[in-house]
């Protein structure tokens, strides 16, 4: 970190034309290996033709890596955006990192980030370099990736992380940084002294969560508070959310859902045998470790409902573990009904939410729960707590159960495991999801955010 400041100093003098503010901050990332920088070029060009087509092509040049992305452009049309044979230069900071990195924020920037690639977005994502796997690449769907140290720390990598990347932004000057989540929001006062322009998305009052203890739920409220207050563009994925920030902090926020990619449904169940599990044969729940997803609860209701020949299981794992993690895995080790398997991706999370008998959500805290419209999105009957987020969701009143009632999930869980799903309702319910959570028509409404701020 010393040799970090004395290069930072050295180098204020190259860089006259920034900020005033900024300039005792300017240095040569590019010569500092620390950042595992991506010396990755970039062009744009869209095109529409007499039929009201546009193929936005996007090809990113870093060693054999490519891609492309078609898009429709009546979707364009509908979100009322502009297309620009200029990029907007667009760079993410607050989350882990993807794909395939554990977190809700993170699988919400994994599924948005190489669409606003295809509306034009010349997007680099700045990631925690204890997450983001290098068998990743600097390069992936047209999206660059820079690496930056954080430490795995449960209460510090976050707004470590963020004011590093802070930093890095006011070096590089894109025309947006898009922040996620309110903890690094706690950094957007500094993105706007050194001149950039902020979006800020608001995914849940994490202070809410079980997890956190004084200070941090502190910290979590002042980076609302900033957030909120001081970015030039505001986004909330959840109505429950806009209606807090205008009740809390008195201005406007542009709703823009989560998503969910609708999947191949048709899925072997190999992948499911090697947990010991059969079709229609468990129950569900995907989700970090953490205590405000009320393991324990489910737990404790899955036994009082004493099901025959009926599993549950744990899809997810904690980022650090912990003393909650360990009471999960001792209330599992006594009962060979519950089965963990750890953190999942791909075909086999695919299996495991299109064999399920059904999908439980008891949390207690959601901002908008993506594992939810995940198992909706298989067809998957799902049953939830009433917490405000999930009554968002719109599942039908006999799918919720009072917050912490373990008898009465229990009681839901019973009604629902042996009922059967026909195939025409598993698809209704399918084509609700993607009517209302479709990741084209969030990415055309972010696009537009961005356009409104520059």
């Amino acid at each position: 970190m010393v040799n970090f400041i004395n290069k930072l100093l050295r180098e204020i003098s190259a860089h006259s034309k920034l900020p005033i503010l900024f300039k005792w901050l300017s240095f040569k990332l590019s010569n500092y290996s620390a950042f595992d920088l991506s010396y990755t070029t970039s062009y744009v060009a869209g095109t529409a033709n007499q039929n009201n087509y546009l193929k936005a092509h996007v090809k990113a040049f870093n060693l054999n890596a490519n891609f492309e992305h078609e898009l429709n452009y009546s979707d364009i049309l509908s979100n009322d955006i502009e297309i620009s044979t200029k990029p907007l230069r667009i760079m993410m900071l607050g989350l882990r990192g993807f794909p395939n990195v554990q977190g809700g924020v993170e699988t919400h920037a994994e599924n948005l980030a190489p669409l606003l690639v295809g509306l034009g977005c010349d997007l680099e994502v700045i990631v925690r370099s204890p997450y983001q796997s290098h068998s990743t690449g600097n390069l992936w769907s047209g999206v660059k990736f820079t690496r930056i140290w954080a430490p795995k720390s449960k209460g510090l990598e976050a707004i470590i992380h963020t004011f590093l990347g802070v930093l890095y932004a006011a070096i590089k000057r894109p025309d947006i940084l898009h922040i996620h989540a309110i903890g690094p929001a706690v950094m957007t006062p500094l993105a706007r002294l050194l001149g950039l322009k902020v979006v800020v998305t608001h995914h849940g009052p994490d202070y809410d969560r079980q997890k956190w203890g004084y200070f941090a739920r502190n910290v979590l409220l002042l980076g609302e508070w900033m957030g909120m207050r001081f970015s030039n563009g505001r986004i909330v994925i959840s109505k429950v959310i806009r209606e807090l920030v205008i009740r809390k902090h008195g201005v406007y926020s542009s709703l823009i859902f989560n998503g969910v990619v609708m999947p191949n449904t048709d899925i072997s169940e190999k992948h499911i045998e090697q947990f010991g599990l059969q079709k229609n044969k468990y129950v569900l729940l995907v989700s970090r470790f953490v205590p405000e997803k009320r393991h324990l609860d489910l737990i404790n209701a899955f036994n009082l409902a004493n099901l025959h020949d009926i599993k549950l299981v744990f899809v997810g794992s904690s980022d650090h573990p912990d003393a909650y993690m360990q009471s999960i895995i001792n209330a599992a080790s006594g009962n060979a009904n519950i089965v963990l398997t750890g953190f999942q991706t791909g075909d086999t999370l695919g299996s495991l939410y299109r064999h399920a008998a059904m999908f439980v959500l008891p949390s207690s805290h959601e901002g908008l729960s993506i594992s939810l419209l995940e198992a909706l999105s298989y067809g998957l009957p799902a049953i939830a707590s009433n917490i405000p987020a999930n009554l968002e969701v719109g599942l039908s009143s006999d799918c919720y159960f009072e917050l912490g009632n373990v008898n009465e999930m229990a009681n839901l869980i019973r009604m629902n495991i042996n009922q059967v799903v026909a195939n025409d309702t598993r698809e209704s319910l399918r084509s609700w999801v993607n009517e209302q959570y479709n990741w084209k028509n969030i990415a055309a409404k972010t696009f537009k955010e961005y356009q409104s701020v520059v």
